[in-house]
């Protein structure tokens, strides 16, 4: 394991002598190498001056450095060099972060880079963006160096956390019977415990999963070691329990005073934290209650653009499917929902034209869950092509921290198909801003009504628009979601890369045959590194489904750019599906 420490001015020779065999690597003759010698050298009086850093290896031997040269609004990386013995080591990589943090922490606004051409793809790689043109020979790249938001710092206090993926001992609190009894789904879900902070200490799943799969995230994200316990709920929603009947280990969990971070809140979490249980604290959860709530903030005033859909109650499916019948019978469309729901389990978009094509209300009823329904005035958007239509479902995140104060994180695009959740986007400009202000100021509101009624820790609310403009909250979530999970995310990668990643969270990627760990190891690992030529970050989000009959992978990918961020996300989608091909297709 290679480690950090200032340069030290008598090490000068010695540096500007690996400085030289580094750039030799690239196949330079002597001629070339002796004309850039002289900005290549190192003296004694500059080592302190240029911030010049050095990594040993576990020898001691030095085996790279970086220098960060300059502060103020603009600073440069002058040099970063490693022998090439260590090349592919991952040296450059811990050199490059070391300078972006050292960079953030001096308060620098923008770093430039001014790269040899054979070093470009791994400045890319890297994060740093192209910039103009820069000396001749050279390629500029920039950088803009920041910090964890002040969301992120608060949301555990800035230290590292253990996170508990309790997705399916949440659900079953509600008894959803929208969801199947097992939480098959659910455990799956819960590898996204990975991601309920920006940088985890230990991770606590219900499933077992591949033994690579943490290593390579934790190298994407630049952790350090994190300590997997994994395996111990594989069925049924007690992982929680089944912690708490390892005391050894909820000591090891609990004794270092590190947050415990859930998916959501539930009695056993509550014992397993010392956290007091208030069953109360989520009523909110609840689509009426939250309605309600909706209600009470709009009364209040300044909320324009943002409209309540109505909603009745329906005691019995029968009594739905009149209400149903009478509001096609004079072409509305409305929006079944159950009392609770994860990821649009339990909504169904009925317009007349699929009630009529089902057979009528009843037997469109026959096919969902039994118990009582809530019937909601659905909510028009743009027609497929117009404008805006990409923008028909956002969300707004934010939390409430343990004195009640409201923190805002973000608002997303989410990818919803016939009301079920399939993943989101975040990032700088995804959601205009015209739409953003408005979303975030009732999102804010909806936070301190929350925060007032006793709840604390993380929520969303839920809009879809109407293509003028217009917003219609529709739910609130006391948990923590899909969207969630990409803003920390792009809030690691943003403090690891530089400032302003769009990132994506795709919930299911097909697969073209199931396949065992190591081959999911291997796929991952090709994945990482054809979109880091891209530009691109890929990371493995949700593994444990790729031996499923119907295998598929949830994914992140991460880019400076919209146009990046899409190829990166169709390079997975294509390269997934083709696993398995050869085997497949058959003779030539």
């Amino acid at each position: 394991m290679e480690r950090l420490r200032a340069a030290r001015p008598e090490e000068a020779r010695a540096l500007t002598a690996l400085v030289l065999r580094s750039k030799a690597h690239w196949g330079y003759d002597a001629q070339f190498l002796a004309s850039c010698a002289a900005e290549l050298t190192l003296r004694p009086d500059e080592v302190t001056a240029r911030r010049v850093v050095v990594a040993q290896d576990g020898r001691g031997a030095v085996v790279g450095l970086a220098s960060l040269e300059g502060a103020g609004v603009r600073a440069r990386l002058g040099l970063l060099f490693v022998e090439p013995a260590a090349i592919g080591r991952g040296v450059g990589r811990l050199l490059y972060r070391d300078v972006l943090r050292r960079a953030t922490a001096l308060g620098v606004g923008r770093l430039l880079i001014d790269a040899d051409p054979h070093a470009a793809g791994f400045y890319r790689a890297m994060g740093a963006v192209a910039g103009p043109s820069g000396p001749e020979g050279l390629v500029r790249f920039e950088v803009a160096p920041v910090a964890l938001p002040g969301w992120a710092r608060a949301w555990t206090g800035g230290a590292r956390s253990v996170h508990v993926g309790n997705v399916a001992e949440f659900n079953a609190q509600f008894a959803d019977a929208s969801l199947d009894r097992e939480q098959l789904a659910a455990h799956h879900y819960a590898a996204l415990a990975a991601f309920y902070s920006p940088e985890p200490a230990a991770l606590v799943l219900p499933k077992r999963v591949p033994a690579g799969w943490a290593a390579l995230v934790g190298r994407q994200l630049g952790w350090g070691e994190v300590e997997v316990y994994d395996g111990l709920a594989e069925s049924g929603p007690g992982l929680s329990r089944a912690v708490l009947a390892r005391p050894a280990l909820v000591e090891r969990l609990t004794g270092a005073g590190l947050p415990l971070v859930p998916w959501g809140l539930t009695e056993p979490f509550g014992r397993l934290a010392g956290r007091p249980w208030r069953p109360d604290e989520l009523r909110h959860e609840s689509k009426s209650a939250s309605h309600a709530l909706f209600g009470r903030v709009l009364a209040g005033g300044g909320h324009p653009g943002i409209r309540l859909p109505a909603q009745w109650r329906a005691a019995t499916r029968r009594a739905a499917a009149r209400m149903l019948a009478r509001r096609a019978a004079v072409g509305a469309g409305s929006v079944l929902k159950s009392e609770y729901g994860v990821g649009g389990s339990g909504v169904t978009v009925v317009t007349p034209e699929r009630l009529r094509a089902a057979g009528g209300a009843r037997a469109l009823l026959r096919r969902l869950p039994r118990g009582p329904l809530l019937v909601e005035e659905y909510v028009p958007g743009p027609a497929a092509g117009e404008p805006g239509g990409d923008l028909r479902d956002l969300t707004y995140d934010g939390f409430v921290d343990g004195a009640g104060r409201v923190h805002e994180v973000g608002a997303a695009v989410m990818d919803v198909a016939d009301g079920g959740y399939q993943g989101a986007t975040v990032g700088p400009g995804v959601v205009p801003a015209g739409t953003e202000g408005p979303l975030l100021a009732f999102g804010w509101a909806v936070g301190r009504e929350l925060a007032a009624a006793g709840y604390r820790g993380w929520f969303d609310v839920d809009f879809v628009s109407d293509g003028a403009g217009g917003l219609a909250p529709t739910e609130t979530n006391l948990r923590l979601t899909g969207p969630a999970i990409a803003f920390m995310v792009a809030a690691r990668l943003d403090a690891l890369r530089g400032a302003g990643h769009l990132v994506r969270i795709a919930d299911r990627v097909d697969l073209g045959a199931r396949l065992p760990d190591a081959q999911l190891d291997e796929l991952c690992g090709e994945l990482a590194r054809a979109c880091a030529r891209l530009g691109a970050v890929f990371v493995p989000a949700i593994p444990t489904a790729a031996f499923e009959p119907a295998p598929w992978l949830g994914v992140l990918v991460a880019a400076h750019s919209r146009q990046v961020l899409d190829a990166a996300e169709a390079l997975v989608r294509t390269e997934a599906l083709a696993v398995g091909r050869p085997f497949t297709d058959g003779p030539a």
